[in-house]
C-alpha cells in the first residue's frame, strides 16, 4: 500500500504545469502523422522530441503553438481519455472478477473467505433451491457483479456447505459479507429487508446502507462515446 501511495504522489508532482505540458507534447508528436508534414514542421518535431529540451523547458514558442493546435479537439480527447484510464489503474486496488462463483463445499467457502486478496469485499449468498427469493437474489447478484467487478460475488448452496442445520429454510436466502477474513455482515432472511418484488438496485441500495460495497468503477469511454465528449 505505501508503495502504491508513493507512486501517486510521484504522479502528483509530475503533473504540474510543468510535467503536464511536457506529457501533452509528447502524446502529441507521438500520435502525429510526421512523414507527410513539410520538411520545416519536421524540424520542428525534432527539437521538441528532444529529451534535454523535455526535462529543462516547459515554455511553447509561437512555432509550436501553431503546429500543436492543428487538429487539437480529436487529439485532446484521446489524451484526456489515456489521463483518464492511467488515473484509474492507479487508484484500482486488488484484483477483479467476472460473475458470480459458485462454491460447491464448506472448505471452498472457507478458503474464499480466507485467502482472497485482503482488499476484497466477499459477498456469499446461501440459497436454496426452492426456497422463496433464492433465484431472484442470485439474478440480481449477477447484475451487481457486473458492476462492482472488484467484489467477489460467490454462492452456495446450503447443502453443500456442510451447515444445512443452521441454514434452514427460515433463514434463507442469508447474505454474508466478508472482508480480510472478517465477517462484516450477517443478512438472514435477507429477504425480508426488501420488498416483495426486489430488483438489483434494491439489493445495491440495501447492502450500500451499511457501507458494504466499494464506489462504483468509472466506465471506460469506447470511441462513440469519447466522441460526444464536449
Amino acid at each position: 500500500m505505501a508503495d502504491r501511495l508513493i507512486d501517486l504522489e510521484e504522479s502528483a508532482t509530475h503533473t504540474g504545469p510543468k510535467g503536464v505540458i511536457n506529457d501533452w507534447r509528447r502524446f502529441k508528436l507521438e500520435s502525429m502523422d510526421q512523414e507527410n508534414l513539410p520538411p520545416a514542421k519536421r524540424e520542428l518535431l525534432r527539437q521538441m522530441s528532444s529529451p534535454h529540451r523535455q526535462r529543462e523547458d516547459s515554455r511553447m514558442s509561437v512555432q509550436e503553438y501553431e503546429l500543436l493546435k492543428e487538429e487539437d479537439e480529436g487529439c485532446l480527447k484521446k489524451y484526456r481519455k489515456r489521463c483518464m484510464q492511467e488515473m484509474h489503474d492507479k487508484l484500482s486496488f486488488g484484483p477483479k472478477f467476472e460473475g458470480v462463483h459458485d462454491l460447491d463445499s464448506g472448505e471452498a467457502f472457507l478458503e474464499v473467505i480466507e485467502k482472497e486478496h485482503h482488499s476484497t469485499v466477499v459477498v456469499v449468498h446461501i440459497y436454496k433451491a426452492g426456497v422463496k427469493g433464492c433465484e431472484e437474489l442470485n439474478n440480481c447478484l449477477e447484475c451487481l457483479a457486473a458492476e462492482y467487478p472488484t467484489v467477489k460475488f460467490c454462492r452456495i448452496d446450503a447443502v453443500a456447505s456442510g451447515a444445512s442445520e443452521r441454514f434452514s429454510d427460515e433463514v434463507l436466502p442469508t447474505l454474508l459479507v466478508y472482508k480480510a477474513g472478517e465477517l462484516l455482515g450477517n443478512f438472514l432472511a435477507c429477504t425480508q429487508h426488501l420488498t416483495g418484488e426486489f430488483f438489483a438496485t434494491d439489493v445495491e441500495a440495501f447492502l450500500n446502507s451499511y457501507g458494504l460495497l466499494p464506489e462504483k468503477e468509472m466506465p471506460a469511454l469506447d470511441d462513440e462515446e469519447e466522441n460526444n465528449v464536449e
